[in-house]
């Protein structure tokens, strides 16, 4: 069945959101926040091309020249990567093909959209911590406050777990076990659900901050009662880090992001030998190549790849330091 009413963009729009990301595929708050931002950018740029407002936009609008053109404008005038040219274009991709399956009538329009390539980027290297770094990093840690107690709740379940910081954000006291054996449940993305093991330390950590009778409360709390955010703990573990470069100088130029953590973590199994598939169920990867990039991005097993090289052809090692590497439509995308 044809949908060409003059709403129809708002209504397959409301429920690629509601319907598809948020039901279907139990996308995660941050996916979704992600793919709002892209749609309101390539809607706002379609109507300008069309010289007309957003609200007057048709399904007829989306065609797959406007979107090279969008995807263009992304790199030349906003000044964006190619990673996050593709990362724009996987937005709409998934929304067009939304509306392919609820308006087969344009099949072919939307099919060109989405013969649209990625473009090819090079992939950064990995960037994580060294396990002394990360001690000085949590030692950095005032914990006679109650703020304190929490900051270092937190980057121990981080850094123990490797959680992705929504994922640490997300948990309860019902999803801790806090005894023997010691384990936390976290929700991953694709509503998909793990269990990890947690250290004697980090169960006590996370013993001083619970709540009696708030078990199913948020652990991690600002200092205004709600729950911490994203932004709150980038700005965590950067005054952290301010502090822990006092004590290991080799921290002064680092910048700390909450993902980073996770890194440092599979980074810390794969030196202590940890088999590489378990390392990406330890992480909640859904393919053990994403785990894989850990091995070509890890500094010291390089260097004990090349010791075991010299020694095997007879010579000797250097013995130099080491070294570090619509109003409708608009209206609706803010409700989200």
């Amino acid at each position: 069945m044809s949908r060409s009413k003059p709403e129809s963009l708002l209504t397959l729009t409301q429920s690629f959101f509601h319907n598809h990301l948020q039901r279907t595929r139990g996308a995660s708050p941050h996916t979704v926040r992600a793919y709002r931002d892209a749609l309101k950018l390539f809607f706002l740029f379609l109507a300008k091309q069309k010289r007309k407002p957003v609200a007057d936009l048709s399904l007829d609008d989306v065609q797959s020249d406007a979107v090279l053109t969008f995807l263009d404008h992304v790199e030349s005038h906003r000044g964006n990567s190619a990673a996050t040219r593709n990362c724009r274009l996987a937005a709409v991709r998934s929304f067009v093909q939304h509306l392919l399956q609820q308006d087969v009538t344009r099949a072919g329009q939307y099919g060109r959209i989405l013969a649209i390539r990625t473009k090819k980027t090079t992939r950064r290297t990995i960037l994580y911590l060294e396990p002394e770094e990360v001690q000085a990093l949590i030692a950095a840690v005032d914990r006679r406050s109650p703020c304190g107690e929490r900051d270092h709740a937190l980057l121990l379940i981080l850094y123990n777990t490797g959680a992705r910081v929504s994922e640490a954000l997300a948990l309860r006291a019902c999803d801790l076990r806090l005894e023997r054996p010691r384990q936390v449940r976290l929700l991953g993305k694709g509503r998909k659900e793990r269990i990890c093991p947690l250290w004697p330390e980090t169960a006590a950590a996370l013993r001083r901050i619970i709540r009696t009778g708030r078990n199913e409360e948020t652990l991690f709390k600002n200092a205004r009662g709600t729950a911490l955010t994203r932004d709150g703990v980038a700005y965590l573990l950067n005054k952290y880090l301010r502090l822990a470069a006092d004590r290991l100088p080799t921290l002064r130029k680092r910048r700390l992001t909450p993902h980073m953590l996770r890194h440092s973590c599979a980074a810390a199994l794969l030196q202590a030998g940890v088999d590489v598939s378990l390392i990406r169920d330890y992480l909640g990867h859904a393919s053990v190549a994403t785990t894989s990039r850990y091995i070509t991005t890890n500094l010291q097993m390089k260097r004990e790849v090349l010791e075991a090289f010299w020694k095997r052809a007879g010579l000797a090692p250097d013995s130099s330091s080491n070294w570090r590497p619509s109003p409708k439509l608009l209206a609706f995308l803010e409700t989200l």
